[in-house]
């Protein structure tokens, strides 16, 4: 359809460049332009406290100098690294030195630990070579080296496995990808991952060798567990023109591999979120939230996942105190760790606060990194086109008005949704964050400085309308309600995949939040 458009609009600038032009008399043109002249703008209100936050970001504030200390200062920030406890700490100090009414951290518990150490590999035949790999977030260790054959799985599909048979077991499997570019591209990566664990599991490999999905050597940190426990599977990546070669040589040849792979796994533990809040003046038991994640994987820096949006909740919970902004209801300003882990932090705060639940008037989410905001996911929410709407009034020229009714299971919102409250998330133009995504390439010269600016300013002006309003908003939903939402959205299969639907069944997670959950 859009190649279709775009022929149509070029056909159409041909036709203009061939017509002669018609002659038309200046009084009609004067009468034309009259008729489609639009009505003017309604007068800016300068004292409205959203243009005041706007006009507060189109000017220099500290964002970026954060971001720099956060990601060059600290680097990646795996969620229970010494990184991320400094990071921790370096953001509650921030929020201090700001000046908001509190700022204190919270504890939860994520359920294993998982940090790379090192990882190698070489080709040994037919030929020897090196090869650059990096270890698949939440799978084992292979301390030993592992000398084996190695098989081309193709995309790892069950008929792939099958026409290898009994050769699987004990090698290596070499898994092909697409190269990823959209975000249903993305999607589709994560949505393989289960039956590909599944298949290479039941052969009994020796371990999993992925190709990335992105070109010209680049490598990133693809997680192929997100749930309670760690795989006992051992999996790697290697470049795309690396496998390409394996795989051109498996074709001809036999070819044998060594591994090399040291996790730290560990069990159970303490990881802390940072919150910080400006009590409300009038509801100070209502709570609008405002958060992005601080943690990241460790072959970059976390720059645009999430380090620009950390620094974001910052900037905006500065404004607020340095112009004096005092809401009706409290604003509570959160940055969480075990994001990339399975939104362990976000889901920890809200069994922490879940006799709060039904106050929290709104859950504001920023993790697409600095791309340019078009508006918000309503996950689900209709009810919250309105107030969205009224909300970003005062930004014509941002074009912050599609909002989609979509429902996204993946960032810092999802605890949110299954517990009932009204969550937000930003949709960003993914141009700036889907290359760099978990990569070595996630640092901060990647990031676009304006547009994130700009970002801060929606999420401010949005964030004050919603602590202030008179207007009714939406409520916190039943488990009836959400289950619906569910099934409306399409979810249920996707929470499936990720290995969460028998915890919302069994009411581990969501609403009421935390009831069955688990000893560590």
């Amino acid at each position: 359809m859009r190649t279709l458009a775009i022929f149509a609009v070029l056909a159409l600038a041909a036709c203009a460049s061939t017509t002669p032009p018609k002659t038309v008399p200046t009084e009609s043109l004067a009468a034309n332009a009259k008729a489609d002249a639009k009505p003017a703008a309604p007068p800016v209100d300068e004292n409205d406290p959203r243009v005041v936050l706007k006009r507060h970001f189109e000017g220099e504030t500290p964002m970026m100098a954060d971001l720099s200390e956060l990601c060059d200062g600290i680097g990646g920030r795996v969620t229970g690294s010494p990184a991320a406890a400094r990071a921790v700490k370096w953001a509650a100090e921030k929020l201090r030195t700001i000046g908001v009414d509190e700022v204190r951290t919270e504890s939860f518990r994520m359920p294993f630990l998982w940090l790379p150490d090192r990882a190698e590999a070489t080709a040994t035949a037919p030929e020897s070579f090196a090869i650059p790999t990096v270890a698949s977030p939440g799978t084992a260790s292979m301390p030993a080296a592992v000398e084996a054959p190695l098989l081309d799985a193709g995309h790892g599909t069950a008929e792939d496995f099958a026409k290898l048979g009994a050769r699987a077991k004990g090698a290596f499997v070499l898994i092909h990808t697409d190269e990823t570019k959209t975000f249903e591209e993305l999607f589709a990566e994560y949505m393989r991952s289960p039956g590909i664990v599944a298949e290479a599991t039941k052969a009994r490999v020796a371990g999993l060798v992925l190709q990335s999905t992105r070109p010209r050597g680049l490598l990133y940190e693809h997680p192929l567990s997100i749930g309670r426990t760690p795989l006992a599977l051992t999996s790697v990546m290697i470049a795309r023109e690396h496998a390409e070669r394996l795989g051109r040589l498996a074709g001809r040849s036999q070819v044998r591999l060594r591994v090399k792979v040291i996790n730290r796994v560990g069990p159970s533990y303490e990881s802390q979120n940072v919150i910080g809040e400006v009590r409300g003046s009038e509801k100070p038991d209502e709570v609008v939230l405002l958060g992005a994640h601080l943690d990241s994987w460790g072959l970059g820096t976390g720059a645009e996942d999430n380090g620009i949006n950390s620094a974001l909740v910052l900037d905006v919970a500065r404004a607020f105190h340095q112009l004096g902004l005092k809401p009706r209801r409290t604003v509570r300003f959160a940055l969480f760790m075990g994001e990339e882990q399975g939104m362990r932090g976000s889901t920890g705060y809200v069994e922490r606060h879940r006799a709060e639940m039904p106050n929290h008037t709104a859950a504001l989410v920023f993790d697409i990194g600095s791309g340019h905001t078009t508006g918000f996911f309503l996950n689900g929410r209709e009810e919250l086109r309105g107030p969205v709407t009224k909300a970003l009034s005062i930004f014509p020229e941002i074009a912050a008005d599609a909002h989609p009714a979509d429902a996204l299971d993946g960032t810092d919102n999802w605890a949110f949704l299954l517990s009932g409250v009204p969550n937000l998330v930003a949709m960003q133009d993914p141009a700036p964050y889907l290359p760099d995504y978990h990569a070595q390439s996630d640092v901060v010269d990647r990031v676009n400085a304006k547009e994130a600016k700009r970002n801060a300013a929606l999420a401010a002006a949005t964030i004050w309308w919603l602590a202030n309003t008179n207007d009714t908003l939406p409520k916190q939903q039943n488990r009836a309600e959400v289950d619906a939402l569910l099934v409306q959205t399409k979810l249920v299969d996707q929470m499936k995949a990720f290995d969460q639907w028998h915890d919302w069944e069994q009411r581990i997670i969501g609403f009421p939040a935390g009831e069955n959950r688990p000893s560590p």
